[in-house]
């Protein structure tokens, strides 16, 4: 029987049957102190996203709610200490006659805008607007209003400048127009309501539409207020859709008529 003969060198057999071990590099931190770095950044990035979906609602609702609260009233009729307080009642006959759209008048539009879900109001005018009126018999009986719709204005250029090149394109149809089309009976009331049916042309199409419209006297002149709410693809125009904001597809056109005879 031979005998085993003994392990001349057992390091060398180690380093032959054990695989050697990869040494993690010492970062001079506990590995309690590295752990608690990624449980950090498992908590921050859920907050991160947190925080910018909370930006991306509330930042649309505040600017919406600074715009609609700067947004203009509608044109209305108030008394001035130089036109003085509503007139007295009178007969509607005396109101007969020719009637001009004179200086204080006003129109535009009212339309709302979607900004990352959030409602703007957008308020256009202009003071450029002419017209006559024709009041026979104690009705309203005919009248033509002009407004200039290259020079209505909001309170930002690049949307004036998108609503003349491309909404409106007014280098072709520079003006609208509304004109009655059905007389209108007047009761001769210092204030009262009007229901007023019309062509509106705009954009060059037409449309017959009726308005609520108030007509007020200081006891000389006359002033009409009121808007005809009107639909976009009713006048062959198209709601714009720039992706984050969206224009709704109805609105309305709003008028501030100081006649004079």
């Amino acid at each position: 029987m031979e005998t085993p003969v003994p392990n001349e060198n057992p390091q060398h057999d180690d380093e032959q049957n054990n695989e050697p071990t990869q040494k993690v590099p010492d970062d001079g931190r506990s590995p309690d102190k590295r752990g608690g770095r990624r449980k950090a950044l498992l908590i921050g990035i859920p907050i991160a996203l947190i925080v910018l979906i909370a930006a991306a609602v509330l930042v649309p609702r505040i600017y919406a709610d600074s715009q609609n609260a700067a947004a203009p009233a509608p044109l209305e009729y108030t008394p001035t200490a130089e036109t003085g307080s509503e007139g007295a009642d009178a007969d509607p006959a005396t109101l007969d006659g020719e009637w001009s759209v004179g200086d204080g008048s006003g129109a535009g539009y009212r339309i709302e805008e979607v900004l990352n879900g959030a409602d703007v109001t957008v308020v256009g005018r202009t003071e450029e607007v002419t017209g006559d009126v024709t009041i026979a018999d104690g009705e309203l009986s005919a009248g033509t209003v002009e407004v200039d719709v290259a020079s209505i204005t909001t309170d930002s250029d690049r949307r004036d400048s998108y609503f003349r090149e491309q909404g409106m394109n007014t280098e072709e149809y520079p003006t609208a127009t509304f004109e009655i089309t059905e007389p209108v009976a007047l009761t001769g009331a210092s204030s009262e309501e009007l229901q007023v049916t019309g062509e509106l042309t705009m954009a060059g199409q037409t449309k017959e539409l009726t308005g609520t419209f108030e007509r007020t006297t200081d006891g000389e002149n006359q002033v009409v207020t009121g808007a005809l709410d009107v639909t976009l693809s009713d006048f062959g125009l198209e709601a714009p859709n720039l992706g984050f904001v969206t224009v709704e597809p109805d609105g309305q056109v709003e008028f501030l008529l100081q006649l004079a005879r």
